[in-house]
């Protein structure tokens, strides 16, 4: 698209290694873009590896096999931020500190501070846990709970975070894996979801509360407009990315002068499912760069 623009990607890979050898490398040649938010890195840091022509910021947090976030920026950033070196502040967040779950990035070449977010699936309340109607074994509501907890914590430290870029003349762009869809338009089937997390009444609602004109602004939603789609995630079961029956659960939320300048959006779904980097495909949206 030029170097007039910022080109910047999030993207689910459900482990680096497993998209690496699924053709990663080659997406990202190909699509070039200029920041990649990337959440499920799910290895530890010693098998990151490198990427050509990026710098590779990343916290792949303690837990083996889970979670993980990084932000590749093709300019050395001025500043990295993780949870371990900049513990949240906000109660709720402290035991997730060590998780890898979130990391920002001061970009050298654009007056942006992009941070990353790989927010907790969660579970269902314990009203609509039942045995046999769920995947997993009921808790109770704890993972609900937690989740609720979290995005209480989050949503203060993201305000947080958001007014110190812009106390330092930033702009502030939020991206990443948020495991919640926000709109009927975000969800293919979505009357029955709304029992479903990821799309329950309370999610929803914390996340419009994130949103409005002088805040952050879901600019995808902006460019793609009141209608369905798009999709950023697909089952692996069935027939679910053939058939196009996905959420949205990828965002970019961008502080209001950010995202005046965000001109287009594209979903980097493959044509097919053999081809499939991940359960997510990359979301990608370019700003005009500031002036």
């Amino acid at each position: 698209m030029g170097s007039e623009q910022l080109t910047v990607v999030s993207f689910n890979v459900n482990g680096i290694r497993a998209a690496r050898r699924r053709g990663f490398d080659s997406w990202l040649a190909e699509r070039s873009p200029d920041v990649v938010g990337l959440q499920e890195l799910r290895c530890p840091p010693e098998e990151v590896g490198e990427f050509d022509g990026y710098t590779a910021s990343f916290d792949t947090g303690s837990i083996p096999g889970r979670n993980g976030v990084a932000i590749l920026t093709k300019s050395p950033p001025t500043a990295v931020r993780t949870w371990v070196t900049d513990p949240p502040k906000a109660r709720g967040l402290r035991e997730y500190a060590s998780h890898g779950r979130y990391i920002e990035v001061d970009l050298s070449d654009e007056p942006v501070t992009v941070a990353c977010l790989y927010l907790p699936k969660g579970g269902l309340p314990a009203d609509l846990q039942r045995p046999g109607n769920i995947r997993e074994k009921p808790d109770g509501g704890a993972k609900h709970l937690r989740k609720m907890t979290f995005l209480s914590g989050f949503a203060r430290e993201l305000d947080r975070n958001r007014l110190a870029a812009r106390r330092a003349g930033r702009e502030f762009l939020l991206i990443g894996d948020l495991n919640i869809a926000h709109l009927e338009h975000d969800v293919t089937n979505w009357r029955p979801a709304r029992k479903m997390e990821g799309f329950l009444p309370m999610e929803r609602e914390w996340l419009g509360e994130q949103l409005s004109p002088r805040r952050l602004i879901d600019v995808v939603r902006v460019l793609h407009g009141d209608r369905p789609g798009p999709l950023t995630w697909w089952s692996w079961a069935g027939e679910s990315f053939t058939k196009d029956v996905g959420w949205r659960i990828d965002h970019q939320l961008a502080s209001p002068g950010l995202a005046a300048r965000a001109r287009w959006t594209e979903v980097d779904k493959e044509p097919s499912p053999d081809v499939r980097l991940s359960d997510h495909a990359p979301l990608v949206v370019g700003y005009d760069r500031a002036g």
